[in-house]
């Protein structure tokens, strides 16, 4: 209980530290306040009280910031120590508690109601002191942390409340634990506070002793099982027994010393294997060991297939397999004769950059065979993440070497043709940039040092022969285009379509579908009928689903037995393929006024574009439709204003502009097109609707405009050539500088058109109008 009288006494906060009535401590002060405190404690009677800080981080503590309940302390002794601290013995007293601050700014006094505990010596009371101290000795000889004689000392007291005060200070609790116990001011209660902590640390205690000698048997088994494993080695080699991971390891070695590695990467790969030998087996690091030495053993670093050099015979490979594409043959023959000159070669980095279904693909299979190498494919469609080419690191769950390595596992050689299908459709987000990898990969001056992530060792890829296929060059990034040499496949000829029909796809139809050739005859006029009518492509692919179609209709005759022999001519074709899907050549049936035939360049090839103008009453309004690219809306413009300046010339009233309305609308709006290749088109279209005076149906023409009235040079010339032939056109203006690139045009499709070079677009008008432009 407490007593009635309240005291006035110095105050002296403690940081992470509280004294219990009775415990005899000492303390180092250096806080002003405290030494003061100290001081003022001394001259009186030496008494003070000890309370604790609640936030030990606090330098300068509150009436806020300290625990109302502390300690009662006599200072029995007092020393100055060099440092400038005080080192105070005290002896606590009894618990108080505040009521009240006194602030003497240099010092905090405080005023108090003192706590006495309850002594009694009945049977309960005895009973609860005999029930701590027999859990205090357990926990002692479970903790070894307090000697056994402190234990002797504790069992004296015959006091219950300071035995529980006396045990508490021993045991190791946070200090709001025992800031809990300091405020129990009931004996009975605080002796009941301090069995329950003592039975929870004996609690903990028992785990942790569980825990120990768990681990302490895991770690016997691990040594008992590393020395059986040792004898079992020193057995098997005694025997001569060559199972178990001796016979392993003496495999791999064998395997390692055949593979033909580099000096450094078969260092490298036996000292792998060392780690192997130690690792356990029930390891999961054993098992990405020997994965990397599976690697290393498994892929080429030596073994080559010999080039065959014989250029007639390559030429007659390349000839059998695909018809036309002689620059890329010519490219190839010059890559075997150079390398029968020199007899070691660099391999190139080809990208055959074309239209879907020009033969790309099939080409570089054409090359591995007239060249005697192994062919091997990656398709880079969709990829974009750059440890896709140089693999991942070998820390990773799962890693695994790029595919580039993966792809010379495959080839089996280190001069294989390694073809990179799809390069211009990799793309790049957060994991990297797969295009950035393939740098090193396609630079002719560092891929000889080669170096994946997983493999680690560097790789010689300079044997390689590297082909690349691309539709479209422009999304390629800049430094990875300069490192390949561009051969463009525009497409193909009615001709040769109709060559490649008959010598290669038919044929290949009439296989698959279980046709013999004397089930099934197409015949060539039929043939073009299908080329005309059913496809409109640069490459071959659709004509080859129209035979497909064929095959597949005279296979249901044959099996139904309505004939045993199916000839298709020009007249029954659209029994097996319906009406015809196109009109062959997309040239006006009769001269128009406002209409022009433009000339595009597009992903799949070339194509024509109906370029229509319209006059109607207005205030000079422009009107674009047909979704146009920024790019072209700007060709219209600098047409119309081109058409203004020239109105005089051409006939035309100055103020035309003000009284109409100009709508310019190319065909098949929901197809997005652009490019600065349809300046001429668009200005003859508007010089034709704004004269009244029609257009040749049979001129196509292709050419970007200035204000000034001059044709600048366009790209994609063959394409756009091929395409003009396909509509039917007969006459193309192209500009005058463009006129290097007719050569690279086929003969048959030169020969039927007639080509008008141009340099400014008074030519042009002159060419295009029916009658001229000029008045």
């Amino acid at each position: 209980m407490a007593n009635q009288s309240e005291i006035i006494v110095p105050l002296l906060p403690l940081r992470g530290l509280l004294v219990y009535p009775t415990m005899v401590l000492h303390l180092d002060v250096g806080r002003e306040k405290s030494v003061q405190a100290l001081e003022k404690a001394m001259v009186d009677d030496s008494i003070i009280f000890l309370t604790t800080q609640k936030d030990i981080s606090i330098d300068d503590p509150g009436e806020d910031d300290l625990y109302r309940i502390g300690t009662l302390t006599k200072v029995k002794q007092m020393l100055k120590l060099p440092n400038g601290t005080i080192r105070v013995l005290v002896e606590g007293l009894k618990r108080a508690e505040i009521t009240s601050f006194i602030d003497e700014d240099d010092h905090y006094l405080v005023s108090l109601i003192t706590y006495e505990d309850r002594e009694t010596k009945d049977a309960e009371d005895q009973a609860f002191m005999r029930t701590m101290l027999e859990y205090f000795e357990q926990y002692i000889k479970l903790s070894k942390k307090i000697s056994a004689e402190t234990y002797s000392t504790v069992a004296d007291i015959e006091e219950p409340g300071r035995l529980a005060d006396i045990i508490a200070s021993h045991l190791p609790l946070k200090l709001k634990e025992k800031q809990e116990i300091l405020e129990t001011i009931d004996v009975k209660e605080r002796i009941n506070r301090v069995i329950e902590i003592i039975n929870n640390e004996k609690e903990v205690l028992n785990l942790e002793k569980k825990i120990g000698q768990r681990v302490k048997k895991s770690m016997e088994r691990t040594q008992k099982e590393y020395y059986l494993r040792e004898q079992m080695k020193a057995i098997q080699k005694e025997l001569g027994d060559k199972e178990g991971k001796t016979g392993e390891v003496s495999e791999l070695t064998a395997k390692i010393e055949k593979a033909g590695m580099p000096e450094n990467v078969k260092n490298t790969a036996m000292r792998e294997l060392e780690r192997y030998e130690k690792v356990p087996s029930s390891s999961a690091e054993s098992s990405v060991i020997r994965n990397y030495i599976d690697w290393l053993i498994s892929l080429p670093w030596t073994n080559a297939t010999e080039d065959d050099l014989d250029i007639e015979k390559a030429e007659g490979v390349l000839d059998e397999d695909h018809y036309g594409l002689e620059k890329v043959k010519e490219r190839v023959l010059e890559y075997l004769a150079v390398q029968k000159m020199t007899n070691s070669l660099k391999g190139p980095i080809l990208c055959l950059a074309g239209p879907p279904g020009v033969g790309k693909t099939s080409l570089a299979r054409s090359i591995a065979t007239s060249l005697n190498r192994n062919f091997v494919r990656i398709s880079l469609g969709g990829v974009r993440d750059e440890s896709e080419i140089r693999g991942h690191r070998r820390t990773y769950v799962g890693a695994m070497p790029g595919r580039i390595i993966q792809g010379m596992k495959k080839a089996g050689t280190i001069n294989p043709v390694f073809l990179l299908d799809e390069i211009d459709k990799m793309s790049s987000d957060f994991r990297g940039d797969p295009s950035s990898a393939m740098l090193e990969v396609l630079d002719p001056e560092q891929n000889h040092n080669f170096s994946d992530h997983y493999i680690e060792e560097t790789y010689d890829l300079s044997k390689v022969m590297f082909i690349a296929t691309a539709n479209d060059l422009s999304t390629i990034p800049g430094p990875l285009r300069d490192r390949m040499e561009i051969i463009t496949i525009a497409g193909y000829t009615e001709l040769e379509k109709i060559h490649i029909a008959k010598d290669h796809l038919l044929s290949k139809q009439v296989q698959a579908h279980g046709l013999s050739k004397g089930q099934l005859q197409v015949r060539d006029d039929a043939i073009q009928k299908v080329v005309r009518y059913y496809t409109r492509e640069a490459g071959v692919r659709s004509l080859e689903r129209q035979l497909a179609t064929i095959c597949r209709k005279t296979a249901k005759i044959i099996v139904s037995g309505e004939k045993k022999k199916v000839i298709v001519t020009e007249k029954n074709v659209e029994e097996f393929l319906g009406k015809p899907k196109f009109r062959y050549g997309q040239a006006e049936l009769e001269d128009q006024v406002g209409v022009a035939t433009g000339l595009a360049y597009t992903s799949v090839g070339g194509d024509t574009l109906q370029i229509e103008v319209s006059l109607s009453p207005g205030k000079g309004k422009l009107v674009l439709t047909g979704k146009l690219g920024d790019v072209m809306k700007e060709s219209a413009q600098t047409a119309f204003s081109f058409v203004r300046s020239k109105s005089t010339e051409l006939g035309i009233e100055p103020d035309f502009h003000e009284k109409n309305d100009i709508h310019i609308h190319v065909p098949e709006g929901a197809v997005p097109k652009d490019g600065p290749s349809a300046g001429i088109t668009i200005a003859t279209a508007l010089v034709s609707a704004l004269t009244g005076k029609p257009i040749h149906k049979e001129v196509g023409m292709t050419g970007e405009i200035t204000l000034r009235g001059r044709v600048l040079p366009i790209g994609g010339l063959k394409e756009k050539t091929l395409s003009a032939h396909r509509a039917g056109l007969t006459k193309i203006i192209i500009p005058k500088d463009n006129e290097k690139d007719i050569d690279d045009i086929p003969d048959s499709v030169r020969d039927e058109l007639k080509f008008v070079l141009v340099s400014h677009v008074d030519e042009v008008l002159n060419h295009a109008i029916n009658g001229g432009a000029q008045q």
